[in-house]
């Protein structure tokens, strides 16, 4: 494995452990990445001396061949999985929150069904998720739906679908527009108390008062008389826009959260589930934390940047004499080269820059299920955050890592060739190669007839003479290659001349030896019967200076052997030496690339 100094030492072996399981984890062992591990128990080694031998084994790992890689991964396996299992438990939200009770908690999830929730808004329900688990208590699922301009019944199905599917169980689902009666009862107390007034000003006064600290002309407004405003409003007397209901609060306050806000408003568009039932709303300052009183939430897990609002929320719960739940508060979950803002995915939508919410681009959860992530890999993937106030960018390489270890088992192995050229054996004869490579339950079987087709990218490293494993089938002895006749285009132009070796391959002809252990080994596939098919290779949606990455969809087309006809609809294989990919849509044989 490695030579005689290497073999003595415990830091060189322990070192060689972590790059193998990175490489397997990640498809390549990172220098920055093993360092990091192994430095931890050598705080007192040289940095530089220790830097260079991490570099060293890195470099020697990479170098192996997959099947190379995968029997050193084999020598450590019981080991690494002693490790994740470690790890898996540690990464659990180690959560003690004081005066709960085992059986008395009680958590919600509240997504605004005015879109497809994402991998953000599935952090908050999967954590809410495990409070709930940890202390043998309940999860509800509150949809948050006063805006009618955004709610619709379809973003309700999807919520419920895509929460099923991370296998979320709520003990029961509510909605806020069902308990609008009531929260009109306890606007009208806030009013009679003079804890809220109606303001008529204009949008542009409200805003400049605010800033300057200014209070409204209205404040001071009798009860009776803004008592009267509220009731025409419910009556439909006024326009959208013209009125709202303010709390009485601080306008001298230095967090302008508690500057007087919206409580009421008019929208009179139709909404989906009361139609035209109602016309004035209330503000999520208000309505949430009824509900959450009315169905005895205890916990609740907020995104940090609503700490802000703690206070007023706070004030508004006692003036309305409800109780004050427990708040966990926890970072945002921003993952680098995407986004989880639902106002940047619609402008996204509506520029057409890309089409619908299952873009495998995005990371909205019936995207992620689209594109081969498994629910398992989402709950480790925001476990290992767990509950954190600290601002930081997730990779997504992480999620593939968490998603590898489900699907690398059950993933069919098959063979993709792209940019293929033909090579003629003299091997006429049966194909008998096992469908998952560690059973031999399953097989893929064909006839080969001389022809086969394997990968120009492949076809331009070789030259005559050369030895090569055809994967799973013969070694072959390359006998000649044949060109076509590029001798005056291969001149004009230097892109040209760097194409060369791949563009001017017609085909290659080769003959079967005995032994060609050492050498290359490469897929194919069965000229005869291989079918034509495409892979969607997503990337980056947005690039580093946030914008929409033009370049963020490939698509790559090839031929994959024909026992791709068996496949469903959303199965997972491994195109062997290419990545892990789903079948999305059988019928014109489309695959979305998940991850090497």
């Amino acid at each position: 494995m490695l030579n005689d100094d290497l073999n003595n030492s415990n830091l060189k072996n322990k070192i060689w452990k972590y790059a193998v399981k990175n490489a397997i984890d990640y498809g390549k062992a990172s220098s920055g990445s093993v360092f990091g591990k192994v430095v931890k128990d050598y705080k007192d080694f040289p940095i530089k001396e220790l830097n260079k031998i991490v570099n060293e084994i890195v470099e020697q790992i990479n170098a192996l061949s997959k099947v190379d890689l995968e029997k050193e991964y084999k020598k450590y396996e019981k080991e690494f999985e002693v490790y994740e299992m470690k790890k898996a438990e540690e990464s659990k939200p180690k959560l003690f929150i004081e005066g709960a009770e085992k059986g008395k908690v009680i958590t919600r999830f509240p997504p605004e069904p005015g879109g497809f929730i994402h991998i953000g808004n599935a952090k908050q329900g999967i954590l809410s998720d495990e409070i709930a688990k940890i202390y043998n208590g309940k999860i509800y699922l509150y949809f948050d739906d006063t805006n009618p301009e955004k709610c619709k019944q379809e973003y309700v199905e999807a919520i419920k679908r895509d929460t099923a599917w991370l296998g979320i169980k709520f003990a029961k689902e509510y909605y806020a527009s069902d308990f609008i009666e009531k929260i009109y009862d306890y606007g009208n107390r806030l009013i009679e108390t003079g804890n809220a007034y109606a303001c008529l000003c204009s949008k542009e006064k409200i805003k400049e008062n605010r800033f300057n600290k200014i209070e409204c002309m209205h404040r001071n407004q009798s009860a009776e008389e803004n008592l009267r405003i509220f009731n025409d409003m419910l009556a439909n007397k006024y326009d959208e826009g013209s009125v709202i209901i303010r709390l009485k609060v601080d306008m001298k306050s230095d967090n302008a959260t508690m500057r007087d806000p919206t409580i009421f408003r008019i929208k009179k568009v139709p909404h989906y589930r009361q139609g035209t039932k109602y016309i004035v709303w209330p503000t999520y300052h208000i309505n949430t934390l009824i509900v959450d009183a009315l169905n005895g939430v205890t916990d609740v897990i907020k995104s940090k940047e609503y700490e802000i609002w703690d206070q007023l929320h706070k004030k508004l719960l006692k003036l309305m004499d409800l109780p004050i739940p427990r708040i966990h508060y926890e970072a945002r979950l921003r993952i680098k080269g995407t986004t989880t803002a639902k106002r940047d995915m619609r402008k996204l939508l509506s520029e057409g820059l890309i089409k619908n919410w299952d873009d495998p681009r995005m990371v909205t959860i019936i995207a992620l299920r689209r594109r081969g992530i498994e629910p398992a890999a989402i709950r480790a993937f925001v476990l290992r955050s767990g509950f954190s106030l600290t601002d930081s960018v997730s990779d997504m390489a992480a999620l593939f890592a968490e998603n590898k270890k489900i699907i690398d088992p059950i993933a069919k192995h098959l063979f993709f060739v792209s940019n293929s050229t033909e090579m003629e054996t003299d091997y006429k004869g049966d194909a008998h190669i096992r469908v998952y490579p560690k059973n031999d339950v399953k097989f893929r079987d064909y006839k080969i007839n001389k022809y086969i087709l394997i990968s120009k990218d492949d076809a331009a490293q070789l030259k005559e003479g050369d030895t090569l494993r055809l994967k799973d089938l013969i070694d072959v002895k390359i006998t000649k290659i044949n060109k076509i006749n590029e001798a005056k285009e291969s001149k004009e132009t230097e892109q040209a001349i760097t194409n060369f070796s791949i563009s001017s391959i017609k085909s290659i002809e080769a003959e079967q030896i005995n032994d060609a252990k050492g050498s290359k080994i490469i897929q194919w596939v069965p000229k005869d019967s291989c079918i034509k098919c495409k892979i969607i290779i997503p990337k980056e949606l947005i690039d580093e200076s946030g914008n929409f990455n033009k370049d963020s969809l490939e698509t790559l087309e090839g031929f994959v052997e024909s026992y791709a006809k068996n496949l469903n609809e959303h199965d997972i294989v491994q195109f062997e030496r290419f990545g892990y990919c789903i079948l999305d849509d059988k019928n014109s044989m489309q695959f979305i690339f998940i991850s090497k």
